[in-house]
């Protein structure tokens, strides 16, 4: 029996390709608001974090997900996501 394929992803703070079930997604709805979405299914383009601190700060110094979402993304929501990672650890 052939293994099952395993979706990789590539985190936009560090670069490494990481499975998909072990990075965080974070969204820009069709509306153009930017949330989490924890369980990776939400309708909208997606961006990868690993869920770390420094994955986070290094994606938002080099502006990351702004170019993945293809949206400026205001200091205000960075924060927001910020509290959200760390709650849901």
């Amino acid at each position: 029996m052939a293994e099952k394929k395993i979706p990789l992803r590539k985190c936009t703070g560090c670069g490494e390709m990481k499975p998909k079930k072990e990075l965080i997604r974070v969204l820009k709805t069709p509306e153009g608001e930017v949330v989490l979405d924890k369980a990776g299914k939400k309708n909208g383009r997606g961006a990868y974090l690993c869920n770390s601190p420094d994955c986070f700060a290094a994606a938002r110094k080099s502006k990351g997900l702004e170019r993945s979402l293809q949206i400026k993304i205001p200091e205000e929501v960075y924060e927001i996501l910020e509290k959200e990672m760390v709650a849901g650890e």
